[in-house]
């Protein structure tokens, strides 16, 4: 990710996120837009630690019978940062925060993930290399 996309992520993003909490505390109010936040932030923090639980058990059961969890820990990243996103206060980081939420979104995503490395792999732009050391 180039420089650019990082200032305007950790700059920019912040302060479109304050403009447009100006602009909900213009149209319903100051109190019900701290209410709106800390309802955001509480009860993504609640569903980010149930879905967060239940991950690490399918986890645990994927590794008992021998398999690979990968799916499963990518889920577990993504949760990750949807905890992140919703407890950070804003319009934006809060629907991306539920988004990562629902299964079938983060199925998208690894989805898309996959294709990605595999276009990088295939393209030669991603080297896997294995030493056995003993």
């Amino acid at each position: 990710m180039p420089r650019s996309y990082l200032i305007a992520l950790f700059i920019g993003l912040p302060i479109v996120e304050l403009a447009l909490l100006f602009e909900l505390h213009g149209m319903v109010g100051f109190f019900p837009t701290v209410l709106l936040v800390l309802f955001t932030g509480i009860g993504g923090a609640a569903l980010v630690r149930r879905q967060g639980l239940a991950t690490f058990l399918k986890i645990q059961h994927e590794m008992s019978v021998g398999n690979v969890p990968a799916p499963q820990m990518m889920d577990g990243i993504m949760i990750l940062v949807s905890g992140a996103l919703l407890v950070t206060p804003g319009i934006i980081t809060d629907g991306a925060g539920f988004l990562l939420l629902i299964p079938f979104v983060r199925e998208k995503i690894r989805f898309w993930l996959g294709k990605k490395l595999e276009e990088k792999v295939r393209s030669g732009y991603v080297q896997v290399n294995y030493r056995d050391v003993q």
